[in-house]
């Protein structure tokens, strides 16, 4: 029961690492279900990089409803917060089951745990997270929160920077650790969530990604970078970070030949995934709700079997 005492809805959430067919599978589920998908990729809700960020195509939007596609400016940047709360509300205005597809762990996490209403960090700290960034570099800054904040600093990666220079500044400003504003989080009282998670092995991933980049090439992707280039945006907003982004952008600014970039960015997508399937694997969305998890990627719907369609159906269907 929900806290106001009425019927808990029911959601699923498709997750898994980039390539792995969530998008298909959330597809097939939906027009079964006469669900919705909802997107949960921090890259796909903005509308200039449809090739590049493998949003789904005009036709695939108009076969099931989809909603949080493209919705977004590149210049405006997104965040869980922002992104948990238009979720919320595309659920609440689904008529039928809503189904949350993407790879954003920590999007999904804000969603089924809630988020902290974390003050913004004064300007002063701030400042000196991301210069201790470029003076002593990540790893130093890491050692330092460690000793000041070592809850935070052992549930982040000494290299990331972003994550590091946040927490950083938040512990600066407020004299709270991250993860001691996080603990304050409330989910959402009214929903309870099903996960489907797509655990395909690595090398079948490999594969997948070097086949669906050059597949982004031929559809236009060099094209997409041109135009997000042309706008002139802060280099620093997520969508220029996205995968391939970077190393496109690269070799129109004739830094580096095609072979390249291709090169460097599947190699940074597979170092992505890694992380993605790492976290995933940790199920840290398994307090949730059940997890049903499929060990292949989905590349066709043709090869579910009527058994296989049965098995996950009866899984969603008997949680809701």
């Amino acid at each position: 029961m929900s806290a106001g005492g009425g019927k808990m809805r029911h959601a699923v959430i498709v997750a898994g690492p980039t390539a792995s067919g969530k998008s298909a599978l959330a597809m097939g589920l939906a027009a079964r279900l006469g669900a919705t998908v909802i997107n949960a990729d921090s890259m796909q809700v903005y509308r200039e990089l449809r090739i590049v960020t493998a949003r789904p195509s005009e036709a695939d939007e108009a076969a099931v409803p989809h909603r949080l596609y493209g919705v977004r400016a590149a210049a405006e940047a997104g965040n869980a917060a922002w992104w948990r709360a238009a979720a919320l509300a595309e659920m609440e205005a689904c008529s039928g089951l809503p189904i949350l597809c993407g790879g954003t762990g920590l999007y999904l996490s804000a969603l089924v745990r809630g988020i902290a209403d974390i003050p913004e960090p004064e300007t002063w700290a701030r400042a000196e997270a991301r210069g201790l960034v470029d003076e002593i570099g990540v790893a130093a800054l890491h050692a330092r929160l460690m000793e000041a904040d070592p809850v935070t600093a052992a549930g982040l990666r000494s290299t990331d920077g972003q994550r590091v220079a946040r927490a950083w500044e938040v512990w600066r400003s407020t004299g709270r650790g991250l993860r001691n504003w996080q603990s304050d989080a409330t989910p959402p009282s009214d929903w309870r969530f099903s996960v489907v998670l797509l655990d395909p092995p690595r090398d079948g991933l490999r594969e997948a990604i070097a086949h669906r980049f050059n597949a982004m090439l031929e559809a236009g992707a060099l094209d997409e970078v041109r135009d997000l280039l042309a706008l002139r945006l802060d280099p620093g907003l997520p969508l220029m970070r996205a995968l391939g982004v970077p190393e496109l952008a690269a070799y129109l600014r004739d830094e580096i030949d095609l072979a390249a970039a291709v090169a460097r960015a599947n190699l940074a997508t597979g170092q992505f995934i890694k992380r993605q399937a790492t976290w995933f694997r940790g199920q840290k969305l398994a307090d949730v709700s059940r997890v049903h998890t499929i060990h292949a990627r989905i590349a066709g719907l043709a090869q579910f079997s009527e058994r296989e369609w049965g098995g996950l159906l009866n899984f969603i269907q008997h949680d809701g």
